[in-house]
């Protein structure tokens, strides 16, 4: 069988450090041809780096050449996420797009229908599905151990983590902060437990309050003038099984600890905490704690490309499909919505 033929648009830190290293160690199912940025002399000398042939500053180009890509990896900035998947999509390109899908529920529903139509995947780049801990927590659920999970509490906290380099603090470019850029990580894992439900009431606060008084953080200073997004988002998803999601997102609130990513489940036969991973039970009218060992960390980033290249051969998959994308940038919208209505 002939390797995929995968191209980078995007030039940036993401698809250096992640994205490429990952494509090259799965050099037996897919190539990398191509980078394309819109400073060619940065995709050439990304593309030295890598040993990759083709660099380019113009996608239109990429794709008539004699590279002819069948898969685009999209490492674009946010507001780019839309424009660039659309164009690959029609020149019949397989996509891996990086998170958050796009800037709108309907642009991301849009992507969803084209790639459906020309019978191509595109999938997003929640890497987070590839850890142990949420492996762990899908046996556990597939075995009926939690019972029906009814409310998850989801986090994704920085206490001081607000980005004092790129556009992470532009709206324009970026949509939104703290949730758009962190909590859809978490926001994807629990609304994998749910099914993927849309939900039918969402309540949604977001808060400025340290991003628009300046100072320095764990990443950096920042710019108080030129923060234009949420320091810190908190949301209520209720469903209409009744089952809920209280999902709390910052880049710096004033909490103790410096990093939270977690979940916790709440199930009619047991409970679960994903980091370290855990399960809450009782047996026999005495309370049990089931921890189990954390085991080394796999290259999630390694797991989800594979994970891709899987749905793209028509394999089973659990990577974040076009439609699952759809829903999440249609609730990520709900939420900003509810919070700048206050309704």
């Amino acid at each position: 069988m002939s390797l995929l033929k995968a191209a980078i648009i995007g030039g940036g830190h993401i698809a250096d450090q992640n994205h490429i290293p990952a494509l090259k160690a799965l050099s037996d199912q897919v190539e990398v041809v191509a980078i394309c940025s819109r400073d060619k002399n940065k995709a050439r000398v990304l593309a030295d780096k890598h040993g990759i042939p083709f660099a380019f500053d113009d996608a239109l180009e990429m794709y008539s050449s004699e590279c002819k890509p069948d898969i685009i990896v999209n490492c674009t900035a946010n507001n780019l996420h839309y424009p660039f998947t659309i164009q690959a999509l029609e020149h019949d390109c397989h996509v891996l797009c990086e998170k958050p899908p796009a800037m709108s529920g309907a642009q991301a529903r849009e992507m969803a229908e084209l790639a459906k139509s020309k019978g191509k995947v595109l999938a997003y780049n929640f890497q987070l599905r590839q850890t142990d801990e949420y492996q762990l927590l899908r046996k556990c659920l597939e075995t009926g151990q939690l019972g029906r999970v009814y409310h998850i509490k989801a986090n994704f906290l920085r206490r001081r983590g607000i980005p004092g380099w790129g556009n992470f603090t532009n709206k324009s470019i970026q949509g939104g902060g703290a949730l758009i850029d962190l909590g859809v990580h978490i926001l994807d894992l629990a609304l994998s437990i749910m099914d993927y439900q849309m939900p039918d009431r969402i309540v949604a606060n977001t808060y400025d309050y340290i991003g628009k008084a300046g100072g320095k953080g764990l990443m950096g200073e920042w710019d108080p003038e030129k923060f234009e997004v949420e320091d810190s988002c908190f949301a209520h998803l209720s469903f209409p099984d009744n089952s809920s999601i209280a999902l709390s997102s910052s880049f710096a609130l004033n909490t103790k600890m410096q990093k939270n990513v977690n979940l916790e489940i709440f199930g009619t036969k047991a409970g679960a905490l994903l980091n370290p991973f855990t399960l809450y039970t009782e047996f026999a009218g005495e309370l049990t704690d089931m921890s189990f060992p954390h085991l080394e960390e796999p290259d999630i980033q390694l797991k989800n490309t594979a994970a891709f290249l899987d749905l793209c051969a028509g394999k089973p998959s659990n990577i974040c499909n076009a439609d699952q994308g759809a829903v999440l940038q249609e609730i990520v919208e709900k939420i900003y919505l509810s919070a700048e209505t206050q309704s």
